[in-house]
Parts: structure tokens; sequence; C-alpha cells
């Protein structure tokens, strides 16, 4: 319901934008633009679910390995006792806890490739536990808002696209970008705990996310002793070790497990297929719409109106340069990228506006995408607290990013 009121007033917005333009600006060129966009953007989303369909019909198909050769379930049950505190209502043992796991590990180390068809292989498991089909239940939101937070130990693209600007320390972005997504991560976690009323003082609980901050702090501090370069090798080289090993692991317990290793394979894959052209619908709808927005200058209004505001306060507009990328963020990924390239183009890569949109960029997720292809797979309608607990996080990513720029580079 929420997403349905959102979208329209996407619509509704570009159009008393885009008419105002027209009649006290005389600007003919804007409606053009929108419709131009609305065809660019359907095919854009079709092209996203094509390109989605041979990576998911891969890591399904690897998944469905592990899956009758009892590797997930194994994994599960290992991590039961944690995950069990999150998630309440999923049994202890249930093969949806390996495959979540799965899944925020591989969007820890950036491995979009594999988190996303793992990710999807999930939803389907928990829609298995959903007694209403068309209703999102709280598993399902508390496993997305985790995923729309973003949290990942190495952004590679952001650091990647500040060498190719010209940055002359790409890598002083990580440390601050690292405490912007761990805030919105646990912002999340408690936002959604307490809506559902998940009692997050478990002494089992606790010790796990300090593991994960001990994790995380760890990883800030072996990145730290290494150079530019060598965290490109190290970031890509342990990525392609991972994604194989999984693959090879995955194998060996079929094997192991004296199953079909290459039916099962075969079974995972026509899934895939299937999900992926499932989500073709959702995609368009949703990329249509801030399509359309972009083109009316929607997001120009936004803009000039916060830097209106910051400068009434006294607060100061440094920041403003580069919110277009806080504010795409949950709307588009490739949005969201163009304008933080713009940004550190037009203020420069190691200006302030710059650099705190690369901290946006890292520090939050595509929330809206990642609604629409997930819930789509499963023909989730109704997403009840799911958008409002995912933009708080979000919005808590955003803030933090906001004040640790200023710390590190105000």
């Amino acid at each position: 319901m929420v997403l349905n009121y959102i979208w329209i007033a996407f619509f509704l917005l570009a159009f008393v934008i885009a008419l105002g333009k027209l009649i006290f600006m005389g600007d003919t060129t804007v409606f053009p633009e929108i419709m131009n966009s609305t065809f660019a953007q359907a095919k854009t989303a079709f092209e996203i679910s094509l390109g989605l369909t041979g990576v998911l019909s891969l890591w399904m198909g690897i998944m469905k390995i592990g899956e009758k050769g009892g590797l997930i379930s194994a994994l599960a049950k290992l991590l039961s006792p944690v995950l069990s505190k999150i998630f309440p209502d999923i049994p202890k043992g249930h093969p949806a806890m390996g495959t979540m796991f799965m899944n925020f590990s591989a969007n820890m180390l950036g491995l979009d490739n594999a988190a996303t068809p793992m990710g999807l292989k999930a939803m389907q498991e928990l829609q298995e536990l959903n007694p209403k089909k068309d209703t999102a239940s709280n598993p399902m939101i508390m496993f997305l808002v985790l995923n729309t937070s973003g949290l990942t130990l190495i952004p590679v693209s952001v650091l990647l696209y500040r060498a190719e600007m010209g940055a002359a320390n790409p890598t002083d972005v990580f440390i601050p970008i690292l405490i912007a997504t761990t805030v919105a991560t646990l912002v999340g976690l408690l936002v959604t705990s307490i809506y559902q009323r998940i009692n997050l003082f478990n002494p089992t609980l606790l010790a796990f996310i300090l593991g994960i901050c001990l994790f995380v702090a760890g990883g800030t501090w072996g990145m730290m002793q290494l150079s530019q370069v060598q965290i490109e090798v190290v970031s890509t080289s342990l990525a392609n070790i991972i994604l194989f090993s999984v693959i090879i692991i995955f194998i060996i317990a079929g094997v192991r497990a004296k199953i079909n290793v290459y039916e099962a394979f075969i079974e995972g894959a026509k899934e895939g297929f299937g999900t992926a052209v499932r989500i073709i619908p959702y995609l368009i709808a949703i990329l249509v719409a801030i399509g359309v927005f972009r083109a009316s200058g929607g997001m120009d209004v936004i803009m000039d109106g916060i830097a209106w505001c910051a400068n009434a306060c006294g607060v100061g507009d440094d920041f403003v340069g580069a919110l277009p990328t806080a504010i795409m963020k949950p709307l588009s990924g490739s949005g969201a990228r163009g304008m933080m390239i713009d940004a550190m183009n037009t203020y420069g890569a190691d200006s302030f506006a710059g650099r705190l949109a690369c901290l946006f960029q890292g520090a939050t997720d595509t929330t809206f995408y990642i609604l629409a292809v997930y819930f789509g797979s499963v023909g989730i309608k109704k997403t009840r607290h799911a958008v409002g607990c995912g933009l708080l996080a979000d919005l808590a990513g955003i803030i933090a990013a906001i004040v640790v720029g200023y710390i590190f580079f105000g």
C-alpha cells in the first residue's frame, strides 16, 4: 500500500512541476523529456532483468545444490541460536537462516552478483512460511531492512571511482563510509525490532552484534595498513576467491550427499530464470516513476528547497551539493552513482561535497529497488512497515555520513 502511494506521488508531483515549468517558465522541452525518460527507464528495467537472468540462474542453481546437499540446513542449524533472536518467527534450523546469512556475508564483502540471487532465494523460503502470501511477514521485513541498510566492509566501487576522478587519496573515505553504513544497519535493526517487539538485549544477540562490530573494526584496521593499489588487489582477489570457493564447497557437499549435482543445478537454474521474468513488471513500475520525477525537475526543486532552509537556519549549505546522491540512492543505484560522479566532477574529487557524495553512495543501499525486486519475486503487494523502516535506516546513514563527513573533512 505504501509503495502504491509513493508511486502515484512520483507521477503527480512530476506532472505538477512540469506543468508549472511550462506555464510560468515557458519550458516546452520538459514534457518531451519526461516521455523520453519513460521509454528509456522501461528499457533499462528490462535490460537489468535480462542481465539478472544469467546471474540468477547460475546462483540459484548453486544454491539448489547446497540445499539438496544439506549444506544450507547445516549452516542454518549453526546460526539459529543467533538469528532466531532477530527472526523469532522462523523455526530454528530452517534453511532460510543459512541463505540469509550467505546474503548478508555477500553484501558485506561487496559481492553484489552473489548477494541478489541469495537474497531472492531467501525470500522464496520466507514466503513458504508466510501465512498471508500477498502481505510481507515480519521476517521478510527485517531481512529487507538489513539489506537496504547497505552494510559493506569494502566499498571497492567507490574507491575506484575516486581514483578515476583524480582524488589525491582515494581511500580517505573508507573509514567514514564504514562508520556511516554501520550506523544505518544498527538503526535499521533497532527500529524494526521496536516495531516487531523483538528483544535486542539477549546476551547471545548482543555478543553477535559486538562480534560484527569487532569484525568491522578489524577489517578497517587491516585496510588502513594497505595502499590504494593493495586494497584493490586484496579486495578483488578476496571476492573472486570467496565466490569460487562457495561454488566448489557446494559441489563437494552435493557429491558427499550422493545427489545428482548437475540435475540439481538445472532445477535451481530454472527457478532463477522464472524469478528474473517475474520481477520485470515491478522493476519497470518503480524505475519509470523515478525517471519521470527526475526528468520533471523534481530533484532540483528539492535541492533548492533544502539549500534555502539550510541557509535560513545558518548552518550553511556545503553539504547540499552532495545531497542529490543521498536522495537518489534509495531510488536508483545507477542514478546515485551518476550523481556521485557529477558531484566529484563539479566540485572536485577532494572537495567536501565530492567526498560527502562518496559517503552517501557507500552508506546506504537502493531501498525501493530492493523492495521492488525482492517483494516482486514472491508476489508481495502489502509491504506494511518495510518502506518506513528501510527509509529510516537510510536517513540514519545519511545523517551519520554528514556528521562523519564534517568530522573527517569539514
